[in-house]
């Protein structure tokens, strides 16, 4: 990475309370280097997507700059999240340290630890993928579909049928039956009868 570059530091607290600061974070990113005037910071929980401090440190941030935070898990809200930041932070050719784990994409072996933190990543979603799809399969072969279970079965079911076969408005139906329009006409479209009229 070419020189003079500037550290900018980002940290963040999960809560607006008064027991909680950035005092710790504060610390460790100046011992690290980073000026004061270039340090950003939100009081909101990681799984916001609305975090001011970080937007505007991102919007500062220039080619050959490094964002520094105290921890990882102060940036991003998951690994896949964490990951696509600093992927964004790439894009922009600003290079990514984390001062707990020892992280610093500005070094080989900093990189290659992004690197596997991706790999990672990616092995967790194709993981998951496998699991939702070996469910549905196994939930299948036991005679369930995904889905909510139906909302009208058995004689019900037989009873309106018969109405509609015998000339009953859909109206009529939901009426008598106490059922939704759109209850009814989900039920006939998952059945696979012809809607009736």
């Amino acid at each position: 990475m070419g020189f003079p570059y500037m550290l900018v530091g980002y940290m963040r607290v999960s809560s607006e309370s008064d027991r909680q600061n950035t005092n710790l974070q504060r610390d460790a990113l100046q011992a690290a280097g980073v000026d004061a005037r270039h340090l950003y910071e939100d009081r909101a929980s990681g799984s916001k997507d609305d975090r001011s401090g970080l937007a505007q440190a991102l919007e500062f941030l220039r080619p050959g700059d490094v964002l520094v935070v105290w921890k990882l898990d102060r940036l991003g809200r998951s690994l896949p999240h964490l990951l696509s930041i600093v992927n964004t932070l790439k894009d922009k050719q600003v290079a990514f340290r984390s001062l707990t784990e020892g992280m610093d994409t500005t070094t080989a072996s900093g990189e290659l630890l992004f690197h596997v933190f991706g790999a990672l990543a990616q092995f967790e979603r194709a993981l998951t993928k496998e699991r939702v799809t070996a469910g549905l399969v196994a939930a299948r072969r036991r005679g369930r579909v995904g889905g909510r279970p139906p909302s009208i079965t058995g004689e019900k079911l037989e009873s309106i049928l018969a109405a509609l076969r015998d000339g009953m408005s859909k109206a009529a139906v939901c009426r008598t039956f106490g059922v939704k329009r759109t209850t009814l006409i989900e039920t006939i479209a998952r059945i696979g009868g012809a809607e009736p009229t």
